[in-house]
């Protein structure tokens, strides 16, 4: 039985210190490696979501009834979000030194999820710990402790952003979903 703190409740976290420049070149720097695999890194990071937080799914209505994660990994659904959820943390690596267009992407990021996908806050904590499990695992050469560092702390200032956007667009626990 999967079990998340805070479901429906968006936190009240304090956001971590900016990055530093030597954490935004160890972040980028990795991330070159990851994204030249773009596609089986964010296959493998959303086949992990979904296997260890079926939960998850439930916003996916092509593929919310599909366990097995073989089955996962072939739907051309999955593989077309995983490239869009890979492109979206490329473009926040490559502007880590433009706080206005990493502000401006995880607005559109939130208010999208928030709105029309009515995802809860709390899955993009658990989506974070899943990234940074994957990359650990599948990229253990440039990611280092160090650099697995720079990432919690990249990700956590995510999480704090996109908490503070569903709270500004008056984000509500919805109603369980049976579906």
């Amino acid at each position: 039985m999967e079990r998340m703190q805070g479901e429906g409740e968006v936190d009240h976290l304090e956001e971590p210190s900016p990055l530093t420049d030597k954490e935004r070149v160890m972040i980028q720097d990795s991330w070159a490696k990851v994204y030249q695999n773009c596609d089986d890194a964010g296959v493998a990071i959303l086949v992990r979501l979904f296997v260890n937080f079926p939960s998850s799914k439930q916003y996916f209505s092509q593929f919310k009834h599909i366990v097995e994660p073989e089955e996962l990994e072939l739907s051309a659904q999955l593989r077309k979000h995983a490239h869009r959820v890979m492109n979206a943390i490329n473009t926040l690596v490559e502007s880590l030194d433009n706080s206005d267009k990493v502000a401006s992407v995880l607005k559109l990021l939130g208010k999208a999820h928030a709105l029309r996908h009515k995802v809860e806050p709390v899955y993009f904590k658990i989506l974070s710990g899943v990234i940074l499990e994957v990359l650990g695992e599948e990229f253990s050469e440039v990611v280092t402790p160090e650099v697995a560092a720079a990432w919690t702390k990249l990700l956590a200032t995510v999480y704090c952003n996109i908490t503070a956007i569903y709270k500004e667009v008056g984000w509500t626990k919805l109603p369980t979903s049976t579906g």
